[in-house]
Order: structure tokens, then C-alpha cells, then sequence
């Protein structure tokens, strides 16, 4: 059992992409912390200067959207996130934490969408 709060840090990850801050965000990031997105192809990106490009362009499209927290979830070893963008793309991310309580490694794909609403991916 880790001796930080793994829920609160991906509730500060929602709280920095609702608001677009870029600083706090990669600020919860270990420096040598690891994303990988399969929502447009399998990416990967690591270390800070990778994730300012890679989430840059992303949270000022939230803010402009729309962010909302689905669900979040405490997993083994992590915790599990549902968000969605615009109202209707709905994002799965898994999160696991550095034994210093940053974002070690994100895993991000599309999550089952709403079936009314259809996939936007």
C-alpha cells in the first residue's frame, strides 16, 4: 500500500485538464514518466518535454469542449479513469504511480462509448 493518495493525484490530473494548466499537469508526471495513447494509433511519448507536446495541444481542446469526469475507480496497482471530451467521447486512462507519488505511466484508449451517440474516434 502506497503511503500518498493516488485518487487525489488523478483528481488534481482532472482538475489541471478541466482548467488547461499545462504546468500542473506535468507537474504530477514523474520526470521520466511514460504516456501511451492507442486512441489514434498506439503513441508513446516520455519524459516532460514528450508530454508538453503531447498534452499542449490536447488541453486546450478540453477546455475549449469540455471535460467531465465519468468514473474513477482505485485498481491494483493504479487507479482507472473514465473521462469524457465534448460530452461524448468517453476515454479510458489507467494511471500507475512512482513510489515518490507521481504519474509514473498513463495508458490511454478509447472507452466504450455511448451507444446512442456513436464513437467519435
Amino acid at each position: 500500500m502506497s503511503d500518498f493518495d493516488q485518487m487525489g493525484i488523478v483528481v488534481d490530473w482532472v482538475d489541471a485538464c478541466r482548467k488547461g494548466d499545462l504546468r500542473t499537469l506535468l507537474d504530477l508526471y514523474a520526470d521520466d514518466a511514460q504516456v501511451e495513447c492507442t486512441c489514434n494509433g498506439a503513441q508513446s511519448y516520455r519524459g516532460r518535454s514528450e508530454l508538453e507536446a503531447y498534452w499542449g495541444p490536447r488541453l486546450t481542446a478540453f477546455s475549449s469542449a469540455g471535460f467531465g469526469l465519468e468514473e474513477i475507480n482505485p485498481v491494483p496497482n493504479g487507479v482507472d479513469l473514465e473521462y469524457s471530451v465534448a460530452g461524448s467521447l468517453r476515454i479510458h486512462a489507467s494511471f500507475r504511480f512512482s513510489a515518490e507519488g507521481k504519474i509514473d505511466r498513463t495508458l490511454c484508449e478509447p472507452a466504450r462509448q455511448n451507444a446512442h451517440k456513436g464513437c467519435v474516434c
